[in-house]
């Protein structure tokens, strides 16, 4: 028997354990049942279908197993443990009975379903969830006047990685081309020096000084630059003369390059920015980002945007580049106008949309953009200073979904290390915070009915 269901099955038609039953209240059931597993499997199920080898993973389990993971932190190996161990978890990835036999997949494939489920792919998934939570809340309102509040916002999502110090860059630069010239190297040839050891101790004399000032710190970048420079003539001449790279070590070298020649740049000019500048040698997509805040005045990973309507979160931009967010607010409100037939009554945001173009566009379209005019304060200020401390309590909400992302849906940092599966990550932790805002929901509906029961009673 398959072991997989591609829709929807009930609690009662869930093959359960010996002497177990399972609760319709638990709430991995209950985001089982609000998630539209039916339409998202015509949708996306082509992606999983199996090409080659062994029988494939349905779209359900792939998602699911993707979900699991984001809610605990687990790692690839135990996510697929608990789902192996536990009944609500299986039936929650669409098992037609209780299996313990076996893992549900082996962890490596947790990579092969995040590449999968990419982060546009899971923006649509968000979006059909959504879109049944939305249609069981909305009202017999179908005038075309704006209506609705959009919060947006924007954060970085950090990245797992060490705090990139130039020198350190340098020498793990170094470090990774000595290894290329190891492995270019024919035994017999004569290997060309590179004097590793003499460049490693002049790193570590930097690295163990407590405080290095200002001349010392420059002086080891030199150095290291110098023995950079060396070992990347080294492999030139080496390839020149036929020897090869794999694709993995290509790409590595051409990082490398890149690297070098930024710090040069920043040498030679004595400054500290450069245009994509890269901060990690196995993350080159990676940038800084700056926030400005007491905790972390940069942050090295990818930037968002967000808005919140009706309490509902969706990711509207994701990049690695640092771009000003304010440019995006048109695209966010002509979505809005798509999703729901006209736009919202105001916006609430930081001032950094508050630009003139914004205001215009705002304007032009009949919607209240928060916070204060632009200008010179109006003689008569008091109505305005009011209704401001309001938009700005109410604002908040974007702000505790940026907390409860970070803290409790994987947001907080990044452990990926590919492009494809960061972004995949990011959009995922959007998609689990809807799911617990519907848990909560439901929580708050059966406690209403609970107490009225009672009180009946």
């Amino acid at each position: 028997m398959y072991p997989y269901d591609h829709g929807q099955i009930s609690i009662d038609e869930f093959g359960q354990p010996v002497g177990m039953k399972l609760r319709e209240e638990n709430r991995w059931v209950q985001k089982a049942q609000q998630i539209p597993w039916t339409e998202i499997e015509k949708k996306y199920a082509e992606l999983f279908k199996n090409r080659k080898g062994n029988v494939a993973k349905p779209l359900r389990l792939a998602l699911g197993a993707c979900i699991i993971q984001a809610e605990y932190g687990y790692s690839d190996e135990e996510t697929a443990l608990q789902i192996q161990e536990g009944a609500y978890l299986q039936y929650f990835c669409g098992y037609k009975e209780y299996d313990d036999s076996k893992p549900p997949f082996d962890p490596s494939l947790m990579v092969y379903f995040r590449k999968r489920l990419t982060s546009e792919i899971l923006g649509e998934i968000n979006e059909l969830i959504l879109e049944k939570m939305e249609a069981e809340e909305k009202d017999d309102d179908d005038s075309n006047q704006n209506s609705g509040t959009m919060i947006v916002d924007a954060t970085c999502a950090p990245s797992q990685i060490k705090y990139p110090q130039d020198a350190a860059l340098l020498n793990e630069a170094r470090e990774n081309t000595e290894k290329l010239i190891d492995t270019l190297h024919t035994p017999g040839e004569k290997k060309p020096r590179t004097y590793r050891q003499k460049a490693h101790k002049d790193y570590l004399a930097l690295a163990r000084t407590r405080k290095p000032g200002r001349k010392k710190i420059r002086k080891a970048i030199k150095k290291q630059l110098g023995y950079l420079s060396r070992n990347l003539g080294y492999i030139d001449s080496m390839l020149t003369a036929g020897k090869c790279l794999t694709d993995r070590q290509k790409e590595r070298f051409k990082t490398i390059r890149k690297v070098y020649e930024q710090q040069k740049y920043m040498y030679e000019n004595n400054c500290h920015s450069i245009p994509d500048r890269i901060v990690s040698l196995s993350q080159p997509y990676l940038r800084p980002i700056v926030r400005g805040k007491a905790k972390a005045a940069v942050e090295f990973g990818a930037k968002l945007d967000i808005s919140v309507c009706d309490g509902w979160t969706r990711l509207e931009k994701v990049s690695f580049d640092a771009y000003n967010e304010s440019k995006n607010l048109p695209e966010m409100l002509e979505r809005y106008k798509q999703r729901t037939g006209h736009y919202p009554s105001r916006v609430l945001a930081d001032k950094i949309y508050r630009n003139r173009e914004n205001l215009r566009y705002c304007k032009e379209r009949n919607i209240r953009l928060s916070g204060p005019a632009l200008g010179r304060p109006k003689k008569e200020p008091l109505q305005d200073k009011k209704q401001n401390y309001i938009d700005e309590c109410e604002r908040v909400e974007v702000e505790r979904k940026f907390s409860l992302a970070k803290r409790k849906c994987g947001l907080g940092l990044m452990t990926t290390k590919l492009a494809e599966t960061t972004l995949h990550s990011i959009a995922l932790s959007i998609v689990v915070l809807n799911l617990r805002r519907i848990q909560y929901a439901l929580w708050h509906f059966l406690f209403s009915l609970f107490l009225k029961t009672k009180i009946t009673a």
